[in-house]
């Protein structure tokens, strides 16, 4: 007996089952499986149907050599055609339609002639013909069952024909048991790829649950999270474009895409330990209140003081009433204007001249008494220090606890145990606080140290910071005003000067702002 044709078969089984195994995208999956299928039976025409949540049988994809059909897939068209439900509103198998009861019952349905086939319902396939002219006699119909012994879909095929002739006649039971065995191959590739695919979904739901526990802790950055990485990708697909340059050899594929992607939107979930009022700190003496209250309260202390001694020396030198009432008003206006000054001093800027500074220090020099008649100076060594800030709101203590957000991002990146394919992940990420020039944190990274994604990353975070309209701290800028700042900080090695070129000739800014930022920023 020659073996060479059933040989040839299992051959093409295997190369079959190999291929499935090794795609990626489930659509294209699902279209191999029915082509495999319809090659192996010769069959002119099928479907595959799938499991969906509504526990009935959607189109997954059509085809129709004949009539030069093909529906779903690659490049197929729109699929609009009803589901077929699996069961009744009962709770009974659907046993009128072949493919629902090919998957309830969990077996192979053979009709060699639908004209004779009893028990189904056939008049859509009747219509069909009618409408098409075609001719709709065998089906082959094979459900695919899972590792857990659940439908997940249905494989069917139609009309087999004849390889000399080309005429349609049935099924035979060769190709019967080929199909079964194609079925139980697509059904583990198509689980597994599944699989993969909602293990990517619940990553991406679980980064996204970090970032928005993130962003609910801070509502002056709910956005920051979620813009940092559309920059990063516009960014790096600026440079991914570039054919000319420094950047002229960068190039991404879809996996080094995602790789950025889950990296700009796990860039800052260090800041998950960062304290809350040191986070969205909007005046120098913020703790978990503003502290100025206190200084205000001080002052009325100093107002009632001076009220007293005015009293006591018109008592003591009714004479003297206008000499004391001038430098009563004096004490006041003296009071009321340090104490507008310090308010002036709490917000913070972008600068403070040495001159503001000593004003504070002498005014922490003056002397109060407190609710137990104690005298003290006005300003504690901690008030003093903070209003005395140069730039922005944070102490240097402060400034350390925000900084420590990479620290604890790096450490909680590196904790995880990333498939090759995110291994890097924590640098991208770790990399966004490095400066080109070696002057960054936490690793003080040069440039050349530092991948391409890393340093777009890092443009990404600082244009995102000075554009936010939603800081606490600082009143948000246009980005012409924002550009300007930048390019000194490419001339000065803090960032990327060639990413910096890109970012500036593929005109993101304006691309971005337009998506993000109010129009009174796009000046």
């Amino acid at each position: 007996m020659d073996v060479r044709p059933q040989l040839d078969q299992l051959e093409r089984l295997n190369a079959i089952g190999v291929a499935l195994s090794r795609e990626e995208n489930i659509d294209h999956l699902l279209e191999q499986i029915l082509l495999s299928a319809m090659q192996l039976t010769h069959a002119d025409a099928g479907t595959v149907y799938r499991v969906n949540a509504a526990r009935a049988l959607e189109f997954a994809i059509l085809v129709n050599r004949s009539l030069g059909l093909r529906l779903g897939g690659r490049q197929g068209g729109e699929i609009d055609l009803p589901d077929i439900p699996l069961f009744d509103a009962d709770g009974r198998p659907n046993d009128r339609m072949v493919a629902a009861h090919a998957a309830a019952r969990q077996k192979t349905v053979h009709i060699d002639d639908v004209d004779r086939a009893e028990g189904f319902d056939f008049s859509g396939t009747r219509e069909f013909n009618r409408r098409t002219g075609y001719v709709s006699r065998a089906f082959l119909t094979v459900p695919l069952i899972d590792h857990h012994r659940e439908t997940i879909g249905v494989l069917q095929l139609i009309n087999a024909l004849d390889p000399d002739s080309g005429a349609i006649r049935g099924f035979t039971e060769e190709e019967r048991r080929l199909a079964e065995s194609l079925a139980s191959q697509a059904a583990i590739a198509y689980t597994k790829r599944r699989l993969i695919d909602q293990l990517e979904e619940l990553f991406e739901a679980l980064v996204n649950l970090v970032n928005t526990a993130i962003d609910e802790k801070s509502p002056y950055t709910s956005k920051h999270c979620e813009r940092v990485p559309v920059l990063t990708m516009m960014i790096a697909e600026a440079a991914h474009r570039a054919t000319s340059g420094p950047l002229a050899d960068f190039r991404m594929d879809d996996r080094d895409r995602r790789e950025l992607r889950v990296a700009a939107l796990m860039h800052d979930c260090g800041k998950i330990t960062t304290p809350v009022h040191v986070m969205d700190k909007a005046t120098k003496l913020q703790t978990l209140c503003d502290r100025i209250h206190l200084l205000d309260t001080r002052f009325e202390v100093l107002r009632r003081d001076a009220d007293i001694a005015r009293l006591q020396a018109l008592l003591q030198r009714p004479g003297e009433r206008e000499s004391i009432e001038a430098d009563y008003r004096a004490r006041l206006a003296s009071l009321d204007a340090d104490r507008d000054f310090l308010r002036r001093c709490n917000l913070g800027g972008e600068t403070m001249a040495a001159a503001d500074q000593e004003r504070v220090s002498r005014i922490a020099g003056e002397r109060w008494r407190d609710a137990d008649g104690v005298e003290q100076a006005f300003l504690t060594a901690d008030e003093e220090a903070c209003l005395r800030i140069p730039k922005g709101t944070l102490t240097e203590a402060e400034r350390e606890v925000i900084n420590h957000h990479i620290v604890a991002t790096v450490r909680m990146l590196e904790a995880l145990p990333w498939p090759r394919h995110l291994r890097r992940v924590p640098e991208f990420a770790g990399g966004h606080h490095e400066r080109v020039d070696g002057k960054g944190y936490p690793k003080g990274l040069t440039g050349a140290q530092m991948s391409v994604q890393a340093r777009a990353m890092a443009i990404a975070d600082i244009f995102e910071a000075l554009t936010a309209c939603d800081r606490p701290y600082k009143q948000a800028k246009p980005v012409s005003a924002c550009l300007d700042i930048m390019r000194r900080m490419a001339e000065e090695g803090h960032i990327d000067p060639d990413l910096f070129a890109v970012f500036l000739a593929e005109d993101i800014p304006m691309a971005y702002a337009r998506e993000h930022l109010p129009p009174e920023q796009w000046s």
